[in-house]
């Protein structure tokens, strides 16, 4: 097996874990992590034994494969370079800034033949992956993601921070493009909106209202398929799936029986399954589950919601204000 020379770009909150995840890898060397940051980049490098760096443009020049987890108004700069340099990149959500960037990364990659994949978590929760199988036709989906408040993530609104993900994942079972977009939201301890909910109507008649927030006192991620003849759920933070599906069977009483499947994958680490898709994907050179379309597919959608949402607030400027 061809040993991966992998770095990580950005070794905060999130990127600490992909260094981790990396280190233990078989067949997977982490060359190096750089970070803005002298003292985070020494600390985690000395964690995993291996090399710290100021200067992104330095680990590239030594590895296959790097994870981007940089804020948000850096994706773009450091993952051109990254292609620009011949290396392979997973960039975590939201992929970049704007549309115009997305589209250059996606374009760089490919001409490079090189794989841009984009971080979208959720797409390798295991009850994702095990829901699957049990997507028929969704007519109605109903999507929840309420956060307690932190101070990490806050450089962009709440819908790049968190809705994006249950745009992604609804994207990925609806297929039907969406015919009309409803969204509003507010800014309630930030300057930027962090509670929103967006009602995406698809041309095949699908529903989906999706709410995100981040100022709760409690944390739910969930999501509600209903289709014909069943209905599925899944719980993404404790990876739990249920699925219930009308019988055409009477029962005692009249009914229709119902058969019930419910699971739990809490063992199963759904960034570690990430990222050794994307080192399975630089080295066997396939095509990414998450690449950089889906990235952009979603992050679209996700700009849509948010010009709505700045719209109604200038039109409720008043009440709107932090």
């Amino acid at each position: 097996m061809k040993e991966i020379k992998v770095g990580v770009i950005g070794v905060g909150y999130l990127g600490k874990f992909h260094a981790a995840k990396y280190a233990a890898m078989d067949g997977v060397i982490l060359a190096g992590v750089a970070d803005v940051s002298s003292v985070v980049a020494s600390e985690i490098a000395a964690r995993h034994g291996t090399r710290a760096y100021t200067d992104f443009n330095e680990l590239i020049e030594v590895v296959d494969a790097v994870s981007v987890v940089v804020p948000t108004s850096n994706h773009f700069e450091v993952a051109a370079a990254c292609l620009g340099k011949g290396v392979d990149v997973l960039i975590e959500k939201p992929m970049t800034s704007s549309l115009e960037q997305a589209d250059k990364l996606i374009a760089m990659a490919d001409d490079r033949k090189l794989i841009l994949q984009t971080g979208l978590l959720e797409q390798f929760n295991p009850a994702v992956l095990a829901m699957e199988e049990h997507i028929t036709r969704p007519m109605f989906i109903e999507s929840h993601r309420i956060h307690v408040f932190k101070s990490r993530g806050v450089d962009v609104d709440v819908v790049l921070d968190l809705m994006i993900h249950d745009i992604d994942i609804i994207l990925s079972i609806v297929d039907s493009p969406i015919k009309t977009i409803h969204a509003v939201g507010a800014p309630v301890v930030t300057s930027a909106t962090d509670i929103a909910n967006a009602r995406l109507i698809f041309e095949n008649g699908c529903t989906a209202n999706v709410t995100v927030s981040r100022i709760s006192r409690d944390n739910l991620r969930r999501v509600r398929i209903f289709q014909p003849r069943s209905f599925v759920s899944v719980d993404y933070g404790k990876k739990e799936l249920t699925v219930i599906r009308q019988l055409d069977e009477l029962g005692e009483d009249g009914q229709p029986k119902q058969d019930v499947i419910q699971a739990c994958y809490m063992e199963k680490d759904a960034l570690e399954a990430e990222l050794r898709d994307f080192v399975e994907n630089v080295r066997s050179r396939t095509r990414p589950r998450v690449s950089g379309r889906e990235g952009r597919r979603a992050l679209a959608v996700a700009i849509e919601i948010i010009a709505q949402i700045k719209e109604h607030a200038a039109t409720h400027c008043d009440l709107l204000k932090v």
